[in-house]
């Protein structure tokens, strides 16, 4: 449903969300452990959040990734649109060009629920809400 690089930019900033709590930056290397990707991928993909406006990032060695308050407020939705764009919430789902209300694939009608169902799950996700459960183990960001 995510392209890989997706996947990582939601984990990183949900990890990046659950540190910035306490007022705490986290550098590359942390978040790649703490979220198991690749560090040169997830610096690519922080760069593009950055520039972005959905985390912030301080140089020198007390810096790293954060997110401000404001920042803690953007949903799931605003990440996806930020690195895969809008073709989950507007996207055929077999991939055609031309599908529409007035020539639908086979599987638009459905489809086309399960789109708006995912957009208003994602929309609704703010990445400072997960922070408390992140703590306490109940929801984890890699597998083990």
């Amino acid at each position: 449903m995510f392209s890989k690089a997706c996947e990582y930019a939601i984990r990183a900033v949900l990890f990046i969300s659950q540190k910035s709590k306490d007022g705490k930056k986290v550098g590359i290397r942390e978040i790649a452990k703490g979220i198991d990707s690749p560090e040169h991928f997830i610096a690519k993909i922080l760069q593009d959040l950055r520039r972005k406006g959905l985390v912030q990032s301080q140089k020198g060695p007390a810096g790293g990734f954060y997110l401000d308050k404001e920042s803690m407020n953007y949903s799931l939705a605003d990440v996806v649109r930020v690195v895969d764009g809008d073709s989950l919430f507007s996207g055929c789902g077999l991939g055609l060009k031309q599908c529409s209300e007035k020539k639908p694939c086979p599987l638009h009608h459905t489809f086309k629920q399960i789109r708006g169902d995912i957009y208003h799950m994602l929309e609704s996700a703010k990445l400072g809400e997960f922070n408390k459960q992140l703590e306490k183990n109940v929801l984890f960001l890699k597998g083990e």
